[in-house]
């Protein structure tokens, strides 16, 4: 991959942060190495690996790499033979330990449902040697420090050092207490690795010894009494014995290390190796990213794509597709509108891609394997070759068109900028079509509208455009595809002050040709407009008539489970009832049969013997028939009822509204609810309070109040109100009164629909709500209920 393009596209950045999450020196000098691969099997297996230690960080948490020493030197000097140092062991000490570490969280807990992955065999090839590690730090125990019992040699010389030290102290303080008026400072100094005394110097004959030093003035001397200076040897002696007895244990410890020389180096790839993987999994994280898939087609859709070195809270997603309709884009659009930026990411998504990085973007996403990248953006002038803007541009294409094949991916911004535009416009045109029928992959930004017809008419070529709000003049960093874009620079100077009269006069020496296509442009732009704000409604409509299916389909699972459970009841009821006037039957006929079987038959005990079956058996009945009075309590007279009075229907126990006068046999049509029956006026008894309002009911007959009300309002009123289009003045009245209307209909909450817009229509309802007495709250719509665009209110 060229290293022009890297730089372009702002790689080395990229790579600058990964290196950051690296805890160790070999990790970090992997991660400075790293480059995009143009072998499939190589970035699918490094994107499994950022995938798997994402997922263990995700599930286990994260893991610490420091401690990871570079041996390599140490490693060479076993091979030798040579001894290591106390350093040298510390830091293998250290390397073994963050092995142990590794291979602890590599390992998989028998209970833990976590299949293998691409990693598994790199934790379970670590080797922490555990009995050498323990006995580095059972003899070391800092970088200054020999345990004592790091042999029983050592044990025994620090343990005479200790006995004649404590002899020298001794003698030395019994001369210090003796002769305090000899010394300059009553303390016991060393000088040359001995013990002595500061003595002033016009004493130095009352203390005899050996000088070693004085002081800078000369008025202090140094001396080591002469009843010490034995002991002091013999301590000297010591201090020699205890080093050999150090240099013994090192020697030891390095004679331990050598057979697992080769154990040692795999440990410090291995480890090198896992630290840069999950500083990839860290970055992934950092990011948001995701695992893009990849083909070796050419085919790229990046989905809801973010550059990453974009402020993450302000960058807008992009969607972007290439290689599959069409092999070349040529995005269109007003500067700082996010052209550069489209072709930034596309650009950078690659090399992360095949570098094994992950890209932010959404799940799903799909990249191109590619030998060869290029990228000519930015400004080209050297003053030093005496290149212009254009001639440096230029430069740099004919490399690119020199190298480029099916297998690249090629980006130019502003392409043939700087020049004539006609000529400008041509020479792209040019290029394009041979990079086109070269099968490269191609994105290009520019201002030229000659390439805007060139897209329209040529076959595997598509226009695209960076969406931009004339109204607000800012951009909407959208990109586009299938629409060219507008440079807007009538509109935008417009805002920026410039007189009308100047821009009348450049709109009128612009071609009629040209007027027309900019025209069509802003027309397709309106309508793309209206439809997606169509399509926004739509979805927020579907989205409820889901939820409403979704309840409806709960309250009949209900009421199923509610009928098989009465139906069960009723089934075990009427057994019952059978079994017992079984029962009762079987004793009946046993005692008719004894009784006839007797000699002399009694007639009146038969006859009582049938009296009780008869009895029994209408109890029965009894309990099997449902208790109705069929009798009304009030008699209906034909001659006052009215339509919409309310009357009960004694055989259906049922209550409902008079929707027709009775005829001449006094049969007439009643309302239930959707049922609507034909039933004589004997059948029927007056309510006292009509529950349900109909046609010509009389608003002044008690009982006809609020229930009605209620009701007419609970069927007509809707569970939202669409208040796209208009201003906050026009909006405020509609939504009083439909507030007030679902209330009274006892809706528990309701929708307004305002769109998202500049957000002043959403801004003035939400003011207005907070004063509402019947609003309990209101909050924004989630995914799926309209987002941003629709307010919930929740009554009290």
């Amino acid at each position: 991959m060229n290293q022009k393009a890297l730089k372009t596209l702002e790689y080395d950045k990229i790579i600058a942060q990964l290196t950051e999450y690296a805890a160790s020196a070999p990790g970090r000098l992997l991660c400075r190495n790293l480059q995009p691969s143009s072998s499939i099997s190589e970035i699918t297996a490094a994107q499994a690996q950022t995938t798997d230690a994402a997922a263990r960080v995700r599930l286990k948490g994260s893991i610490s790499f420091s401690g990871i020493r570079d041996i390599r030197d140490s490693l060479k000097r076993l091979e030798i033979g040579s001894s290591l140092g106390i350093p040298e062991l510390l830091s293998v000490s250290s390397l073994l330990t963050v092995a142990a570490r590794a291979r602890a969280y590599g390992c998989h807990d028998q209970t833990e449902a976590f299949p293998d992955d691409s990693l598994d065999g790199m934790f379970r090839s670590l080797e922490p040697l555990t009995p050498v590690n323990n006995e580095i730090k059972r003899c070391i125990l800092s970088e200054d420090e020999i345990s004592d019992d790091a042999s029983p040699g050592l044990h025994r010389v620090r343990r005479s050092m200790k006995g004649i030290n404590d002899r020298i102290h001794a003698q030395l303080s019994s001369i210090l207490n003796s002769s305090r008026s000899y010394l300059q400072d009553a303390v016991i100094t060393m000088r040359d690795g001995r013990y002595c005394l500061p003595v002033k110097a016009e004493y130095k004959g009352q203390v005899n010894g050996m000088i070693h030093d004085q002081s800078a003035t000369g008025s202090t001397l140094f001396i080591e009494p002469m009843a010490v200076i034995q002991l002091n040897n013999e301590l000297r002696t010591l201090e020699i014995q205890e080093q050999k007895e150090i240099e013994a244990v090192l020697a030891a410890l390095s004679s331990a290390l050598v057979p697992y020389a080769d154990s040692l180096a795999m440990d410090l790839e291995l480890l090198s190796r896992l630290d840069f993987i999950f500083a990839k999994a860290a970055l992934s994280r950092h990011y948001r990213g995701s695992e893009p898939k990849f083909n070796t087609k050419g085919q790229i859709h990046i989905k809801d794509g973010r550059h990453p070195l974009l402020d993450p809270q302000k960058v807008v997603p992009i969607t972007v597709w290439l290689g599959r309709e069409f092999d070349l884009l040529i995005v269109t659009g007003p500067n700082t509108g996010g052209k550069t930026v489209s072709l930034k990411t596309v650009g950078l998504f690659t090399l992360m891609g095949q570098a094994g990085l992950h890209i932010p973007a959404f799940d799903g996403s799909e990249l191109a394997v590619f030998d060869e990248v290029f990228a000519d953006i930015g400004d080209e002038q050297s003053i030093e070759q005496s290149l212009s803007t254009f001639s440096a541009h230029m430069t740099n294409i004919v490399d690119i068109l020199g190298k480029a094949d099916s297998r690249s991916l090629c980006l130019f911004d502003e392409l043939c900028a700087g020049t004539d535009p006609a000529e400008g416009a041509a020479l792209a045109i040019s290029i394009l079509n041979f990079l086109h029928n070269m099968k490269c992959r191609t994105m290009a930004t520019t201002h030229y509208s000659e390439l805007k017809f060139y897209a329209l008419g040529a076959s595997g070529v598509e226009n695209a455009s960076c969406e931009f709000d004339v109204q607000t003049l800012s951009p909407t960093y959208r990109l586009l595809i299938g629409i060219p874009g507008k440079s807007n620079a009538f509109a935008i100077s417009r805002k920026l002050g410039l007189p009308d009269y100047i821009i009348g006069d450049a709109r009128s020496r612009l071609e009629a040709d040209d007027e027309s296509f900019e025209d069509v442009i802003s027309r397709l732009e309106e309508s793309r407009v209206t439809i997606e704000k169509e399509r926004e409604e739509i979805q927020s409509y579907k989205t409820e008539i889901s939820r409403l299916k979704a309840s409806l389909e709960k309250k009949e699972e209900r009421f199923d489970e509610r009928r098989d459970k009465i139906i069960r009841s009723a089934n075990e009821e009427a057994q019952r009832i059978l079994r017992q006037a079984k029962e009762t039957a079987d004793q009946t006929i046993k005692n008719i049969n004894r009784l006839a079987a007797s000699s002399g038959v009694d007639t009146k005990a038969l006859e009582a013997q049938r009296t009780r079956l008869r009895d029994n058996l209408n109890k029965v009945d009894q309990g099997l028939a449902l208790k109705q009075d069929t009798k009304p309590k009030k008699a209906v007279n034909p001659r006052t009822l009215k339509l919409g009075d309310g009357v009960k229907v004694l055989s259906l126990n049922l209550k409902g509204t008079v929707s027709s006068l009775p005829d001449k046999q006094g049969n007439l049509f009643v309302q239930m609810g959707i049922l609507r029956s034909r039933v004589n006026i004997s059948d029927l008894e007056l309510l006292q309070e009509n529950s349900i309002s109909g046609p010509g009911l009389d608003s002044s007959r008690k009982g006809s109040g609020s229930s009605g009300i209620k009701m007419s309002k609970s069927a007509s009123v809707s569970p939202e109100i669409n208040l796209l289009g208009l201003t906050v003045d026009e909006a405020i009245p509609q939504l009083d009164k439909y507030l007030d209307d679902a209330y009274i209909a006892h809706l528990p909450q309701v929708r307004v629909v305002h769109g998202k817009g500049t957000g002043a229509l959403r801004a003035g309802i939400h003011k207005h709500l907070k004063r509402v007495k019947i609003v309990k709250e209101f909050h924004l719509g989630e995914f799926g209920e309209g987002d941003a665009g629709v307010t919930i209110v929740v009554f009290k």
